[in-house]
């Protein structure tokens, strides 16, 4: 029976590695700007996850969303309603997602737009 042993010992090894490998950090540079108009200005924040924090006021909640969708910032609309209302806002994200480099850019009509297609990770 050493073939079961050893189906059993390496299933049990396999078990103990963790999904990802060790320093693989996720922290992010997310920044939301507003370009032109009445409006300009940017805002920046860190999000770090595993676990959460930064500067991000709800990194619980931004983790979990990037977890959710495998590192993608941007997902379907969520079904809000939204205003035509022209106010452009750019969204970035540059750092690292477990442990692999990150980035993303995307411009949105306006605020509601960003969140409808990013949900909380750039709502700050």
């Amino acid at each position: 029976m050493p073939n079961l042993f050893s189906a059993v010992v390496v299933g049990a090894v396999v078990a103990l590695i963790p999904a990802a490998p060790p320093g693989a950090e996720t922290s992010l540079r997310l920044s939301v700007t507003h370009p032109g108009g009445s409006t300009s200005g940017s805002r920046t924040v860190t999000l770090r996850c595993d676990p959460p924090g930064g500067e991000h006021p709800e990194a619980q909640r931004a983790c979990l969303e990037l977890e959710g969708s495998g590192g993608r910032f941007e997902h379907r609309p969520d079904g809000r309603m939204c205003t035509a209302v022209h106010a452009p806002v750019i969204a970035r994200a540059e750092g690292r997602w477990k442990g692999r480099p990150a980035r993303f850019k995307a411009e949105y009509g306006n605020d509601c737009a960003m969140q409808s297609r990013t949900g909380t990770v750039f709502a700050f």
